[in-house]
């Protein structure tokens, strides 16, 4: 599938779907709960389906008939053994967090867990390792520290000491933890993206989970815990509306977009930051932001907590005056792609002044033209490649375009309601 892409000017309102992040934490902890749970506004994508999926191979029930509500029945925390493998497809947040589910299994129960190319390309070394020290058995089944993957129970607590160069290392231990027989001491000697274990303790929060934090460095976790089933709306995810948000700042009229609570953890709550100190035209009201586009100027941002927002920005910083430089974010290079060689190649081909660092990557002002490009099957990429469609002449086609729909399948079509002058074509 290509996506077909002719410079547009935008103008309008729209509203965000739901947090993917926010969607697959709420679908596990409802399929570990006692009783029967409802999620309001979920996202529906290819991601989020991977986990109502796997988790319905645990044996919880999810009724994904409504799409403006499902409804779970848990387990209780008493998993059933799946009939077969479990193929994610290309979540790798469900397959981390799923492997400590998979975790609470009895000793006599194995898991296998699968997923696409890009997922058995992406390491998981470190969190088998720590799901062994607390109990279970965990083996990367060609022993080169990705998937595929074996999971044995049974986690039942104890220490660990654990590397995250993603965080959903950390999350995956934090949601199994409580279910264990005892207490779980957790040591963390590198986090990246820490805003997202944030959410993970909301959620904990939520449902009054007994746990000490000490600076996001030592977690103990109370063990013989449980979840209670609950009723909760996801908000607006704001990985999505990233896209939205550079758009408007380089191609935008008047845009709003609704549905934002800037209160919620979500890291990339700060690509509003990164692009005011860039100079856009940005106000924040209640459930609402308001972009106008304006004139940008370089500057230095540190994306150590925001790695997904990588691949907009490096098209904005295209059409900022000076030199940009996205820095500290280098777990962005085991993505579902290497998105920061992916990003400086596609922007070359369109007249970048691309420098790539070993943690991000150095773009300095540039007349883009539009260009073949190759959207690498990567959702965030093809998204971003197309930012930059929107405001060069001519017309840009990005192939792979279908990875859209890990995500954010009504991208196109809200990006259209703004005006722009997009096509999905097969």
């Amino acid at each position: 599938m290509k996506l077909i892409v002719e410079k547009s000017k935008l103008a309008g309102t729209v509203s965000i779907p739901g947090s993917k992040s926010h969607t697959i934490r709420a679908v596990t902890i409802a399929s570990l709960a006692d009783g029967q749970s409802t999620i309001q506004n979920p996202l529906v994508s290819n991601d989020t389906l991977s986990a109502v999926n796997c988790y319905r191979a645990f044996g919880a029930t999810i009724d994904t008939g409504n799409e403006k509500m499902w409804k779970v029945v848990g387990t209780g925390g008493r998993l059933s053994i799946p009939a077969g493998i479990i193929d994610v497809g290309n979540s790798g947040t469900t397959l981390r967090i799923a492997l400590g589910s998979a975790a609470l299994l009895d000793k006599d129960a194995t898991v296998t867990f699968t997923g696409d190319e890009q997922i058995r390309s992406r390491p998981i070394g470190p969190l088998l390792t720590s799901l062994c020290a607390l109990g279970a058995q965990a083996r990367s089944v060609n022993n080169n520290g990705k998937a595929p993957v074996e999971i044995a129970g049974k986690l039942v607590g104890g220490a660990t000491t654990i590397e995250c160069v993603t965080s959903q290392y950390l999350s995956s231990l934090l949601l199994a933890a409580p279910l264990a027989a005892k207490d779980t001491h957790i040591e963390v000697t590198l986090l990246n993206e820490p805003d997202y274990v944030q959410m993970t303790l909301d959620w904990l929060d939520k449902q009054g989970i007994k746990y000490e934090n000490d600076r996001m460095r030592h977690f103990r976790i109370a063990g013989g815990q449980k979840y209670n089933a609950f009723d909760s709306a996801i908000g607006a995810d704001f990985s999505s509306a990233t896209f939205f948000l550079c758009a408007a700042a380089i191609a935008g009229a008047d845009v709003t977009i609704e549905g934002l609570d800037f209160s919620d953890s979500q890291p990339d709550k700060a690509v509003a930051d990164y692009l005011c100190s860039m100079g856009a035209d940005i106000s924040i009201a209640k459930d609402t932001v308001h972009v106008k586009g304006s004139k940008l100027t370089g500057t230095v941002i540190d994306m150590n907590r925001t790695p997904d927002a990588l691949p907009a920005m490096a098209v904005v910083a295209a059409f900022a005056a000076g030199t940009t430089k996205l820095v500290n974010v280098a777990q962005a290079r085991n993505k579902e792609t290497d998105r920061i060689s992916c990003m400086a190649s596609e922007l070359k081909k369109m007249g970048a002044d691309v420098e790539e660092l070993p943690d991000g990557l150095i773009i300095r002002q540039s007349q883009l033209s539009a260009a073949q490009l190759d959207g690498r099957s990567d959702h965030r990429i093809v998204m971003a490649l197309g930012l930059a469609g929107v405001a060069v002449e001519g017309q840009t086609v990005i192939d792979t375009a279908e990875a859209i729909n890990v995500t954010f399948p009504d991208y196109v079509e809200l990006m259209k309601s703004l005006g722009a002058k997009m096509e999905l074509i097969v």
